[in-house]
């Protein structure tokens, strides 16, 4: 037992100190972007090519990791990441720089299969489903908390650059030292049968895609938009991670308060609540920036549930054999609108300014919000006490899917755990 959690500790250490970097990496990119005056439209695309990088690599990375072995390819990919890092600062060019998002979106979705293989290893039935509520939440808190690297030096330097290659090597030291065991091969994604998942719940695919296409474009042009407002670094910084401390501390009691109603109300609620922190902040945008921080925090805090609550709206429509499939499944469709969403978003902002941004989110809460209502009227809820218990997510790769509580995880993996477990102590 001793050896499970100290495992699950040092691996989560490990991920943290590259989500650390990763999440302060896309804010550094948009900052710099703007100050060499790239257009909105190319800083779109090329945070748009970090998504299809994880597409991509979604795909690409079992293949990898169960050729040469999970430790092997943890290091070569944190090796390429780190040199990808490295290199934006070295080379100011738009087309090297949208290359090399997607070569870190490969590499990162690599490391997060790593991480999330070993977890789902080393967490035993009982378990799986507390690690994997904590793993999300450390995902969202290590994102948040880098956003304050921002002011250790000047973004024109190359000493940010050279501080988040720095946490990417570190994050290999506490996953090198750990005696885990090999977990067992990773399975590439399932084909994305759409059809099949919108007839079981239309909402649940319309929901994730929007999901997508709002979180992608905060991700990627959220910086820009912060700084194109006028808003010192310090304050970008509490921009940032704002919105996403928003979505750490509101994603569990919106959650919760959805498995006692009908799912497709709290949706609705969350939409109409996040579309009026949007107006709010749109019109309070060249006000002092306390007003604007307190409205994205709340705007955060009803955004980044909306992927979870669509995951787990499609989950009260499917048997539990079918969770696993169906999860990976609405990934990869939030995976879809994430890589449209920067480009889509830094078009509409090249074209009528930095603060279309915010109606961007808006409009996309209202599709979101009259498509709950409709549904509402054309199909039955699902009663509240065959709901599927609300488990909190955000973006990730296939292998965390394993230990969601309605996947239906094969008891051998503890069997091999605990045979694993003896032959260490032996």
């Amino acid at each position: 037992m001793i050896t499970r959690v100290s495992s699950i500790f040092s691996l989560l250490l490990g991920l943290g100190l590259i989500l650390v970097g990763a999440g302060f990496l896309s804010t550094l990119l948009g900052l710099r972007a703007t100050l060499e005056n790239f257009p909105e439209v190319v800083t779109g695309l090329i945070m748009s090519a970090y998504f299809l990088g994880f597409i991509v690599g979604a795909y690409l990375c079992p293949r990898l990791i169960n050729r040469v072995g999970h430790i092997r390819a943890f290091a070569a990919m944190a090796a390429v990441a780190s040199a990808a890092i490295l290199t934006h600062a070295m080379i100011i060019d738009p087309w090297t720089w949208a290359a090399l998002r997607l070569i870190t979106g490969v590499s990162n979705v690599g490391l997060y299969m790593v991480i999330e293989s070993w977890l789902n290893t080393q967490a035993s039935n009982q378990q799986r489903g507390r690690v994997f509520a904590l793993y999300m939440t450390m995902n969202l808190l290590a994102m948040a908390v880098g956003q304050y690297l921002l002011l250790v030096n000047s973004v024109d330097s190359f000493v940010p650059f050279a501080l988040i290659a720095i946490l990417f090597s570190l994050g290999l030291v506490p996953v090198a030292l750990t005696r885990v065991s090999e977990p067992l091969p990773i399975a590439t994604p399932p084909a994305l049968h759409l059809g099949h998942l919108f007839e079981k719940a239309p909402l649940g695919v319309i929901g994730t895609l929007l999901a997508g296409l709002l979180l992608g474009a905060f991700w990627g042009m959220g910086a820009v938009f912060a700084k194109s407002s006028g808003l010192p670094d310090t304050w970008i910084a509490a921009f940032m991670s704002a919105t996403i401390l928003g979505g750490a501390l509101l994603q569990l009691p919106i959650g919760h308060l959805s498995d006692t109603r009908d799912r497709r109300s709290v949706l609705l609620a969350v939409s109409i609540g996040g579309a009026a922190a949007a107006m709010a902040a749109f019109a309070l945008a060249t006000q002092p920036p306390v007003s604007l921080v307190i409205c994205i925090f709340l705007f955060g805090g009803f955004m980044f549930p909306i992927y979870a609550l669509s995951v787990a709206h499609m989950n009260d429509h499917l048997n539990p054999g079918e969770v696993l499939d169906a999860t990976s499944g609405l990934l990869l469709t939030y995976g879809i609108g994430a890589a449209l969403g920067p480009a889509a978003a830094g078009t509409l902002m090249s074209v009528f300014g930095p603060r279309t941004l915010l109606l961007y989110f808006f409009a996309l809460l209202v599709v979101l919000a009259v498509a709950s209502r409709y549904f509402m009227s054309v199909r039955p809820p699902v009663p509240a006490e065959e709901q599927s218990e609300f488990v909190p997510m955000v973006r990730t790769s296939q292998a965390a899917l394993e230990m969601h509580p309605g996947a239906g995880v094969e008891p051998e993996l503890d069997l091999q755990q605990s045979q694993n477990d003896h032959k260490g102590q032996a």
